[in-house]
């Protein structure tokens, strides 16, 4: 007796960040309200923000988001593939959560042949313990240059039978052209997958769009799965990629500085924005907070010398982006506002960079060498030994003179090369629990802190109590950061059951593997 494959759906982008992940997110949702098992997977995800697993890899962080949207634990299998940039030409290549090595784009493009068996392997994994899968593509679904060696899109859909709707976004403009073109650089035996498409981020008038459903069905044959009208609470979810940064100055950026705030305690937070910035999900809970003003420096910029706290994120090539700290001349305005009395933090690499030195004997992030730090922190850093990637309950330390009181809890994760100590390392303020060491380094004065736990802000008592001691003034308002993400993926999939024809798509994901499917 034939096992009939598990249920599954790929969306796949006319180009990239056309909102295929919180399309997806918002899918699971919707799905796991109908009562099925939804699991989120991307064969291949190119990002530096990435999340710690349940089962001790690591993951890009939207898989982790769709993974809490659909109600089920991280797994590496969610995301079997993950490059993460360390230059321009270079990435750190993870296979199903762990690190296998290190490659040019040119060298990836010979190694990504070998990898689809791992693919198709974490693939059926997932689909053991589902009714539904939902699978995100990478990038646009019309790379017909690499589409000897694909494993993220078409190549993928072809591999395990998966139907394919493509997700076009309005927004940029030209979306019938980005369809229409998509369809036509596309091979038969590729068009064979391709169903139907969504048009995503729709302003307006949606029936004056109607005429272009026509249109396309006239040039390609592809059925018409909803317009996605623009929802501005997705800047509330996490991004996942660094193109949200480099989209904040507008008006729909989630990481804007809140230039209306007039009245109330006003906290102004600098965060520098380095070329390899890691994990920067780090400061969506101080960006939901109404009193916090964020303020992202860029190349060229200078730090405001009236801010209360300079932030140093995490960074995916420490040594190379400390380098461009001191290049741009930052590191005389951060001395400068310590002097003053101001407040430093660094998590991860940013806690790193607030030592002596970072130290790379063994070249795990470049050429081997030293990179001379801030001098903030009495410690040192040596980039050897294993990667570190464990998820972590904790608490303020006692007596480690952090301006948080002692016991507040704290939730989150750690994910870096690298082992740091040295004089202010005894001042550890991140308590671990009886069995471990403390993480984390205070300076003598108090105002300098690092540490190499992600995700501390987003512990609300934590936040709070930090955000008051920094300023001098307790905040008025109540944010509950998690509960707020929670309303906001339900809020998702309402949206997302409103404009799309759930029904179809469920009956879409069903024909996988069935003799329905005839080239169009």
């Amino acid at each position: 007796m034939t096992t009939r494959p598990v249920p599954a759906l790929m969306l796949q982008g006319t180009g990239s960040d056309v909102g295929k992940s919180l399309l997806v997110a918002g899918l699971c949702r919707a799905f796991v309200r109908r009562g099925l098992r939804v699991m989120p997977f991307k064969p291949q995800n190119m990002s530096n923000n990435a999340a710690v697993t349940a089962d001790g890899g690591e993951i890009g962080r939207a898989q982790a988001l769709q993974a809490r949207a659909a109600g089920v634990p991280t797994s590496v299998h969610m995301n079997p593939v993950l490059l993460k940039p360390q230059s321009d030409t270079g990435s750190q290549v993870v296979v199903q959560g762990k690190v296998l090595t290190t490659a040019r784009a040119r060298d990836y493009y010979r190694l990504k042949r070998d990898l689809l068996p791992r693919v198709i392997d974490s693939f059926d994994i997932i689909g053991r313990d589902a009714d539904l899968v939902i699978v995100e593509g990478a990038g646009s679904a019309a790379e017909v240059n690499l589409r000897d060696a694909d494993i993220a899109n078409m190549g993928f859909a072809a591999a395990t039978g998966t139907p394919v709707v493509l997700v076009g976004d309005i927004d940029r403009g030209g979306v019938i052209a980005a369809i229409v073109g998509t369809h036509l650089l596309l091979p038969p035996s590729d068009r064979h997958w391709l169903r139907g498409y969504i048009i995503n981020r729709f302003r307006g008038d949606v029936s004056l769009f109607e005429p272009a459903l026509g249109i396309i069905e006239n040039h390609c044959g592809l059925k018409n799965y909803g317009i996605v009208t623009y929802w501005p609470d997705a800047a509330r979810l996490p991004a996942e990629d660094s193109v949200a940064l480099e989209k904040s100055g507008g008006k729909d950026g989630r990481y804007r500085g809140k230039a209306d705030i007039s009245a109330g305690r006003t906290i102004r937070i600098a965060v520098l924005l380095f070329p390899r910035i890691a994990n920067f999900d780090d400061l969506d809970p101080l960006a939901a907070e109404p009193d916090v003003d964020l303020i992202l420096i860029r190349a060229g910029d200078v730090i405001p010398g009236d801010c209360d706290l300079i932030l140093l994120p995490g960074s995916k090539s420490t040594r190379a982006d400390l380098k461009f700290l001191k290049d741009q001349g930052w590191h005389h305005d951060i001395i400068a506002h310590w002097r003053r009395g101001g407040h430093v933090m660094g998590i991860c690499g940013g806690y790193q960079m607030l030592g002596h030195v970072v130290a790379d004997p063994y070249g795990i992030e470049g050429d081997p060498g030293d990179e001379a730090g801030l001098g903030l922190l009495d410690v040192r850093t040596i980039m050897a030994g294993d990667k570190t990637l464990r998820q972590r309950a904790a608490t303020v330390r006692a007596g480690s003179g952090c301006v948080v009181a002692s016991g507040t809890a704290l939730q989150g994760y750690e994910i870096h090369m690298g082992d740091t100590g040295g004089p202010d390392r005894t001042r550890a303020w991140i308590d671990l629990g009886a069995k471990e060491s403390a993480d984390g380094a205070i300076s003598a004065d108090g105002r300098v802190m690092g540490g190499y736990l992600h995700g501390l802000f987003a512990a609300d008592d934590f936040r709070r109590g930090y955000l008051a001691a920094i300023s001098g003034a307790e905040s008025a308002h109540d944010l509950n950061f998690e509960a707020g993400i929670e309303a906001t993926l339900d809020g998702l999939a309402d949206h997302v059951e409103a404009c799309l024809d759930l029904d179809a798509l469920w009956n879409l994901a069903q024909q996988r593997g069935t003799l329905s499917f005839n080239t169009p």
